[in-house]
């Protein structure tokens, strides 16, 4: 019989013995009593009952003997029932069943893959195999040493492990690995069978670097995209992505007796659901953010709209400001208001402060109708932009700036100008932008035939280069920290995304115009044009040597996408006389997002000229503490002529942040 929660003493001592002369339930005699302590009259019995229910006859038998209530002061109160453990299984259940469900109808409605860019091509694993063969025939004696130095390595973890359980005590033997965040759990150093599982992860993962390092391989391509398949083979391959191995998720799931794994699964399921059947976790929280609500708020107008992009002026904040106009250019691979995300560390709002009549294009979100759409067009763009910037503000020149891949677009946009005569620009600035992709660095693997070619096909069929495969190749670069992470907290923790701006908006991809992606990967990244040859554009042959304009170069030193030294190399070809490079702490992001109120990362300058390699640039650099806004300021006011009465961008189309950047990449 179950047990009432809650009950005093007295009532206790009742209930048991209700229970010795009763065979129905509980809350049946619960409710036998309570009719019972009503006077006779008001519910006589049945006439036509030949026999009067147990229940009835035990809860009327003894209607005085009813002990009077205690006093309020002793009475306890009685606490709502917890759900018994077989309910909470059983609904469990009903929801797996009911997720499952969900899941397989989501995974069906996924696209007929494409082998071409779900993983390196075939010659790839045959260069590693022949490269494998060679060094096995020539060099027989190290690859026995090799293994049995792997072999041995394994047995003595396994021993040391075999002498800690077999002592009877829950201690690990000593622990000399090298610190790692996925390991952060006490019992990944204390518990010998989670010691043991880590330790043979970090010597299968460093027996497979050695093998990979010993091969012989025909140059440098083929070497890099070896390391790279090498490390993302040992990066899934880690305990922490399996839940039997993971005691992080482990511990979850038995403190919430298994609730964890099934909001895992109903996460999972989500992440199927919205993503087309593909399995992408979710870096943030979709819920926590709209734009123009708590991001991307800095006041302004949309001013212009074309096919291609939104022309947004910003409400200056001093009465007067410089007579040049800036126009910024964001990357169209993202939404622009990165350089919006909060008041806090907005370069927009912090520009309109500096006295900057401020102008920043937000991209259409292209679909399938823009297939045809390239980077001629968007340098087109680019002009129709100033075009429009310098009849608002009834001036001939302008300084402009590009982020990423719109700086190498404002690059080219540059080198046309000075050939066809045209010196609308003032000046420009670059952030992390790549000119000369001579060295294709971590994306050496993604730039080969065999991707490019599976892109090409992806395009052929979409029209497009989807939002979602870009956002799934640039994640692998860091799979720790943007894929295996995330999956575990998300999938094996049951915990929800956070409410991070940073992760919102780098979930917030856009799609590329098919012409415009190959134009960029043929061209640019794999044959290398614009440093070379010439890239081709409207009726020109554009060089680096072309752009002329006063620059100023921003990279980042942790920038794994932008490497510093290759922006660096980029602008120490162009023609500019006058150039200022800035290197900033930190990454692709957060570098540039450094505002000086925050003060956590620094930046180097340097007097030394581009004719000696970056390296002799860096070593004669001097380090400053702070962000380089105030120093690239100073630089921006320079060229920004003669202060004048601040201009204001009337009612214009609709205000900022507009209607473009609210579109989502299907």
């Amino acid at each position: 019989m179950a047990r009432q929660p809650g009950p005093t003493r007295k009532n206790v001592t009742k209930t048991r013995a209700k229970s010795a002369t009763s065979a129905k339930p509980a809350p049946e005699e619960a409710s036998a009593e309570k009719t019972a302590a009503k006077p006779a009259a008001a519910k006589p019995a049945p006439k036509q009952a030949a026999k009067p229910a147990p229940r009835r006859r035990t809860a009327t038998a003894k209607p005085a003997e009813k002990p009077a209530d205690p006093p309020a002061a002793e009475e306890v109160p009685v606490a709502p029932a917890p759900q018994p453990l077989a309910q909470r299984m059983a609904r469990n259940i009903e929801r797996i069943e009911a997720l499952g469900h969900r899941l397989m109808n989501a995974m069906s409605e996924r696209s007929t893959p494409n082998p071409g860019v779900e993983g390196p091509g075939p010659d790839l694993y045959l260069t590693a195999a022949n490269a494998f063969m060679k060094t096995l025939a020539e060099q027989p004696s190290r690859m026995i040493e090799t293994q049995v130095a792997f072999w041995g390595e394994t047995l003595s973890n396994y021993v040391r492990a075999q002498k800690a359980l077999a002592s009877g005590q829950l201690t690990a033997p000593e622990d000399d690995s090298p610190p790692d965040k996925r390991f952060a759990n006490p019992l990944w150093q204390s518990h010998p069978f989670f010691n043991l599982i880590k330790k043979q992860y970090l010597t299968n993962a460093r027996a497979l670097q050695e093998a990979s390092d010993s091969l012989e391989l025909p140059d440098e391509v083929a070497r890099r995209r070896v390391n790279w398949l090498t490390a993302q083979v040992i990066d899934m391959m880690a305990p922490t992505n399996f839940l039997a191995t993971n005691p992080d998720a482990l511990e979850k799931a038995v403190e919430t007796e298994g609730e964890s794994l099934v909001r895992g699964l109903e996460n999972l399921v989500r992440d199927v659901e919205s993503h087309g059947g593909e399995m992408i976790v979710s870096l943030a929280d979709r819920r926590a953010f709209t734009v123009g609500e708590n991001i991307g708020t800095a006041p302004g107008t949309v001013v212009y709209r074309a096919p291609l992009f939104e022309l947004i002026q910003y409400a200056p904040t001093t009465e007067q400001t410089h007579s040049l106009p800036l126009i910024v250019f964001p990357p169209w691979i993202n939404k622009f208001y990165i350089l919006d995300l909060k008041p806090q560390n907005s370069l927009i709002r912090w520009l309109v402060d500096q006295g900057q009549t401020l102008f920043v294009v937000s991209w259409k979100n292209p679909d399938a109708s823009f297939a045809q759409t390239g980077i001629e067009d968007y340098v087109a763009a680019y002009q129709d932009a100033m075009d429009q910037v310098l009849a608002l503000t009834g001036q001939s020149r302008l300084n402009a700036l590009g982020y990423c891949i719109a700086g190498t677009t404002l690059s080219l946009t540059l080198a046309l100008l000075k050939q066809r005569g045209d010196r609308r620009v003032n000046s420009a600035t670059l952030f992390t932008t790549l000119t000369d992709f001579s060295d294709q660095g971590e994306f050496t693997s993604f730039l080969q035939d065999d991707f490019v070619g599976g892109i090409h096909a992806e395009i052929q069929r979409h029209g497009m280069l989807r939002a979602q495969l870009m956002s799934r190749t640039m994640s692998f670069l860091r799979a720790n920290d943007l894929v295996w992470g995330p999956a575990i907290r998300s999938y094996m923790m049951g915990e929800s995304p956070p409410a991070f701006d940073l992760l919102y908006w780098n979930g917030d991809s856009t799609n590329l115009p098919g012409r415009m992606a190959i134009e960029y990967l043929r061209g640019l990244c794999q044959r290398n044009e614009f440093a070379g040859e010439g890239f081709e554009l409207a009726g020109h042959k554009l060089h680096l040597s072309d752009v002329t304009v006063p620059l100023c170069a921003v990279a980042c030193e942790g920038d794994h996408i932008a490497p510093w030294k290759d922006c660096w190399r980029g602008v120490a070809q162009m023609g500019s006389s006058d150039k200022t490079f800035i290197l900033s702490q930190s990454g692709h992001v957060a570098g540039i997002v450094n505002p000086p109120n925050r003060k956590k990362y620094g930046h180097y300058v340097s007097d030394h000229d581009f004719s000696a390699g970056h390296q002799a640039w860096r070593d004669a650099a001097g380090f400053h503490e702070g962000s380089w806004w105030p120093r690239w300021g100073e630089w921006l006011a320079d060229k920004g002529g003669p202060m004048v009465p601040a201009r204001q961008p009337g009612e214009g189309l609709e205000p900022a942040p507009g209607r473009y950047v609210h579109e989502r990449a299907g």
